[in-house]
């Protein structure tokens, strides 16, 4: 064969290879190929159906949107910080209770709640005055969940009415009120119960029985 017709044929194999490489797709299926493919029956017709890949998309929050995020995550943080505390008052408050309820004469219930209250100075002086005023409100509320009493009934009830008016007083001036309530409907309130759950799973805290004030 002289090298003309070599070249030739050369040149024919090579573009037999061509095409069918082009007659091919990239799962190695010729077009004239039977695939079994996924389908669905729409208003009569046979469709085609795949699964399309997931599609991210982003965009920069608004304005009022980061104002929430704010206000959501001050609260949150404001409640993993100050509901040790509370835990811990409403612990404090059912041993007092069960301890005064055995005490009759009013002298020994006063020298019993001096005792009580210098030894929570102690205890929670430090910590609490490093509280910023919104976490000191948080706490407040905290405090009702787990006693079942606002700040005010408390002091009230073992500090006397003058000083537990006094207080209020003090707290009216930091835009705050010691009788606030504690109520789940309350938006914010039910976003603090949320919180408050979070911790205690967190922390394996259970619940602790409120004590009301007689």
């Amino acid at each position: 064969m002289c090298v003309h017709k070599k070249q030739l044929l050369l040149l024919f194999t090579l573009m037999l290879g061509m095409l069918y490489s082009k007659a091919q797709d990239n799962t190695g299926h010729g077009i004239n190929d039977t695939l079994l493919t996924a389908a669905v029956i729409y208003n009569g017709d046979t469709i085609e159906a795949k699964t399309l890949e997931n599609v991210s998309l982003y965009s920069k929050l608004s304005k009022a949107q980061l104002a929430a995020l704010a206000k959501y995550n001050r609260l949150r943080n404001a409640v993993y910080v100050t509901y040790p505390y509370a835990r811990r008052a409403g612990m404090v408050m059912n041993d007092i209770n069960m301890r005064l309820a055995l005490l009759d004469p009013r002298k020994s219930r006063k020298e019993y709640i001096l005792s009580r209250e210098k030894e929570l100075k102690k205890e929670f002086t430090d910590p609490l005055t490093n509280l910023s005023v919104y976490q000191g409100k948080v706490l407040m509320k905290l405090i009702n969940r787990e006693t079942g009493n606002n700040c005010y009934e408390i002091i009230k009830e073992y500090k006397g009415g003058l000083t537990a008016r006094f207080y209020q007083t003090v707290a009216f001036f930091f835009n705050s009120n010691l009788k606030q309530p504690y109520d789940i409907k309350n938006t914010d309130d039910a976003y603090i119960e949320h919180f408050v759950k979070e911790v205690q799973r967190m922390y394996g805290y259970s619940e602790i029985r409120n004590t009301k004030l007689l």
